[in-house]
């Protein structure tokens, strides 16, 4: 039985991905930057959470209004979630503080997701990847983070969102840091 897919497609598309390995350094850096950032938290740090939420809302937005203009079909479904992704970041944007307030009371249940996610990819990775265990700890670590931010009172919440935030960004920008040198020794082998 032959494979759809020869030797060389396999060894020009890991080339391909090698040669990108610098995007995951860059947004490593971005994360642990945006991590450090975090956690210099003051009001304006609630503030700005907030406003970035709003923000990626709105582009979230756009980007349902051009997947629907592409699609053939069930364009409308994309641009009914563009009109709710949009209005959702013009309130984000008029009400950062209660944005924050609102991201505070489902922090637990992000973390949860995230944190699953990241110990399913560990063992998923486990075979090629000889650091998988570090994405195991980050995902046990948000799991922990997730069970901890629910038993919170909001204002405590707020002041523990900030630093699990920024714990998050430093746990992303560090796994990110070390998938791009993982990724570039692919290109060793190609």
């Amino acid at each position: 039985m032959e494979s759809s897919v020869s030797e060389a497609q396999v060894r020009e598309a890991v080339g391909g991905l090698a040669r990108l390995w610098w995007m995951w350094l860059v947004y490593g850096i971005v994360w642990t930057i945006v991590g450090l950032t975090i956690l210099q938290f003051d009001q304006a740090s609630i503030t700005t959470v907030g406003v970035i939420v709003g923000l990626m809302f709105l582009v979230t937005g756009f980007q349902q209004f051009a997947i629907a203009r592409l699609v053939d079909r069930g364009g409308w479904l994309f641009a009914i979630f563009g009109v709710l992704f949009i209005a959702a970041g013009v309130i984000a944007l008029i009400s950062p503080e209660n944005t924050f307030a609102a991201m505070a009371d489902i922090l637990g249940f992000l973390f949860l997701i995230v944190g699953t996610f990241w110990v399913i990819q560990a063992f998923m990775t486990r075979e090629l990847n000889e650091l998988w265990w570090v994405i195991l700890l980050a995902g046990i670590l948000m799991i922990i983070l997730a069970f901890w931010t629910a038993g919170q009172f909001f204002i405590e919440k707020q002041y523990v969102l900030l630093v699990f935030a920024g714990i998050w960004a430093l746990m992303q920008g560090v796994t990110d840091v070390i998938r791009a040198f993982q990724i570039r020794k692919l290109g060793d082998f190609v």
